[in-house]
């Protein structure tokens, strides 16, 4: 339970500190309207709830977000180095409320090397960005289901939009 307390703290803070924002210092940043693709990488330890286990993953994910909007669409891919061999597919869909929060929902198949056949998942992830040129680095909060267990992970996002 304490895995998920606190994401949710973290987010109430950086949630806070958006809405002191003024607009006149948005209209200063870089937007994700002005990247057309965006290449991310996630690194987190992964909890899974009903192994009571810890591993280490990453996910990496390609965007194409659509002009004049708010929404993103592209392909991940999440791998834990469990001894399950835990490998996920899926579609990506992104959507940012306001600029730094980006909240992501991604349906896909998970691969495990003792499996024969694939698992049906879904990926919930949110992460809040700091901007550095064309590079944003920042939390990033996971939350994942399939038929064998749930995880969850609190890592690192860092992303490069072009």
């Amino acid at each position: 339970m304490k895995l998920v307390i606190i994401p949710l703290v973290l987010m109430v803070i950086f949630s806070l500190k958006l809405s002191a924002q003024t607009k006149e210092n948005q209209d200063k940043k870089l937007t994700h309207e002005n990247h057309q693709s965006e290449f991310g990488i996630a690194f987190s330890p992964v909890y899974f709830t009903n192994e009571k286990d810890i591993a280490f993953g990453m996910h990496v994910h390609y965007v194409y977000n659509i002009p004049n909007s708010k929404v993103g669409l592209g392909l991940g891919y999440e791998r834990i180095f469990d001894q399950h061999k835990h490998n996920t597919f899926g579609l990506e869909a992104i959507y940012r409320p306001v600029e730094k929060l980006s909240l992501s929902l991604s349906p896909g198949l998970t691969f495990e090397e003792n499996d024969s056949k694939p698992n049906l998942a879904l990926h919930f992830e949110t992460s809040y960005e700091f901007e550095v040129g064309e590079f944003h680095l920042g939390p990033a909060f996971e939350f994942a289901i399939d038929q064998e267990d749930i995880h969850l992970s609190l890592g690192v996002h860092l992303g490069f939009g072009f």
